[in-house]
Protein backbone atom coordinates (compact mmCIF):
# COMPACT_ATOMS: atom_id res chain seq x y z
CA UNK A 1 0.00 0.00 0.00
CA UNK A 2 1.28 3.49 -0.72
CA UNK A 3 1.36 6.09 2.06
CA UNK A 4 -2.41 6.20 1.90
CA UNK A 5 -5.46 6.75 -0.21
CA UNK A 6 -7.94 9.61 -0.29
CA UNK A 7 -11.37 9.30 -1.85
CA UNK A 8 -11.38 12.81 -3.16
CA UNK A 9 -13.70 15.33 -4.76
CA UNK A 10 -11.64 18.29 -6.02
CA UNK A 11 -14.73 20.54 -5.91
CA UNK A 12 -15.08 20.00 -2.13
CA UNK A 13 -13.12 22.39 0.09
CA UNK A 14 -12.97 19.83 2.93
CA UNK A 15 -11.55 17.27 0.55
CA UNK A 16 -8.95 19.73 -0.79
CA UNK A 17 -7.94 20.74 2.75
CA UNK A 18 -7.63 17.08 3.77
CA UNK A 19 -5.38 16.35 0.78
CA UNK A 20 -3.27 19.35 1.76
CA UNK A 21 -3.07 18.07 5.37
CA UNK A 22 -1.84 14.70 4.14
CA UNK A 23 0.81 16.28 1.94
CA UNK A 24 1.86 18.69 4.71
CA UNK A 25 2.52 15.59 6.84
CA UNK A 26 4.73 13.97 4.20
CA UNK A 27 2.06 11.64 2.82
CA UNK A 28 1.60 11.52 -0.94
CA UNK A 29 -1.61 9.52 -1.17
CA UNK A 30 -3.18 7.74 -4.05
CA UNK A 31 -5.96 10.13 -5.06
CA UNK A 32 -9.16 8.45 -6.16
CA UNK A 33 -11.73 10.83 -7.56
CA UNK A 34 -14.58 8.73 -6.30
CA UNK A 35 -17.20 10.36 -8.52
CA UNK A 36 -15.24 9.09 -11.56
CA UNK A 37 -14.01 5.84 -9.97
CA UNK A 38 -16.42 4.97 -7.17
CA UNK A 39 -15.67 2.31 -4.59
CA UNK A 40 -17.66 -0.89 -4.86
CA UNK A 41 -20.44 -1.50 -2.37
CA UNK A 42 -18.14 -3.96 -0.54
CA UNK A 43 -15.24 -1.47 -0.47
CA UNK A 44 -17.56 1.23 0.81
CA UNK A 45 -18.96 -1.03 3.54
CA UNK A 46 -15.41 -1.94 4.61
CA UNK A 47 -14.30 1.71 4.75
CA UNK A 48 -17.33 2.62 6.86
CA UNK A 49 -16.72 -0.29 9.23
CA UNK A 50 -12.96 0.41 9.43
CA UNK A 51 -13.66 4.09 10.14
CA UNK A 52 -15.82 3.06 13.09
CA UNK A 53 -18.86 4.97 11.90
CA UNK A 54 -22.35 3.91 10.99
CA UNK A 55 -23.64 3.87 7.43
CA UNK A 56 -25.93 6.87 7.95
CA UNK A 57 -22.90 8.99 8.97
CA UNK A 58 -21.29 8.19 5.61
CA UNK A 59 -24.23 9.55 3.59
CA UNK A 60 -24.40 13.12 2.30
CA UNK A 61 -27.80 14.10 3.61
CA UNK A 62 -27.54 17.61 2.14
CA UNK A 63 -27.41 16.17 -1.37
CA UNK A 64 -30.74 16.73 -3.17
CA UNK A 65 -30.70 13.12 -4.38
CA UNK A 66 -30.92 11.97 -0.74
CA UNK A 67 -34.37 13.53 -0.49
CA UNK A 68 -35.42 12.53 -3.99
CA UNK A 69 -34.66 8.88 -3.21
CA UNK A 70 -36.48 9.20 0.15
CA UNK A 71 -33.51 7.82 2.11
CA UNK A 72 -34.36 9.44 5.47
CA UNK A 73 -35.93 6.21 6.73
CA UNK A 74 -33.74 3.79 4.75
CA UNK A 75 -31.85 0.97 6.43
CA UNK A 76 -28.12 0.35 6.12
CA UNK A 77 -28.40 -2.01 3.15
CA UNK A 78 -30.59 0.42 1.25
CA UNK A 79 -28.20 3.29 2.01
CA UNK A 80 -25.18 1.27 0.87
CA UNK A 81 -27.00 0.32 -2.34
CA UNK A 82 -27.85 3.97 -2.99
CA UNK A 83 -24.27 5.14 -2.33
CA UNK A 84 -22.84 2.43 -4.58
CA UNK A 85 -25.24 3.38 -7.37
CA UNK A 86 -24.97 7.16 -6.81
CA UNK A 87 -21.48 7.99 -5.45
CA UNK A 88 -22.48 11.66 -5.04
CA UNK A 89 -24.24 10.40 -1.89
CA UNK A 90 -20.94 9.34 -0.28
CA UNK A 91 -19.76 11.76 2.39
CA UNK A 92 -16.23 12.90 1.71
CA UNK A 93 -13.39 12.49 1.96
CA UNK A 94 -12.52 9.04 3.24
CA UNK A 95 -8.82 8.58 3.98
CA UNK A 96 -7.12 5.19 4.32
CA UNK A 97 -3.57 4.83 5.65
CA UNK A 98 -1.66 1.87 7.08
CA UNK A 99 -2.77 3.16 10.52
CA UNK A 100 -6.50 3.09 9.75
CA UNK A 101 -9.45 4.63 7.95
CA UNK A 102 -11.26 7.86 8.76
CA UNK A 103 -13.98 10.02 7.32
CA UNK A 104 -12.43 13.49 7.42
CA UNK A 105 -15.40 15.18 9.06
CA UNK A 106 -13.96 16.92 10.93
CA UNK A 107 -10.62 17.05 9.15
CA UNK A 108 -8.80 16.57 12.46
CA UNK A 109 -10.09 12.97 12.58
CA UNK A 110 -7.46 12.18 9.92
CA UNK A 111 -4.63 13.17 12.29
CA UNK A 112 -5.34 9.94 14.22
CA UNK A 113 -4.11 7.85 11.28
CA UNK A 114 -1.12 9.90 10.10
Amino acid sequence: MPDGTIYHNPKCSTSRKTLELLRDNGIEPTVIQYLKTPPTRAELAKMIKDAGIDVRTAVRKRESLYGELKLADAGDDELLDAMAEHPILIERPFVVTPKGTRLARPIDAVREIL
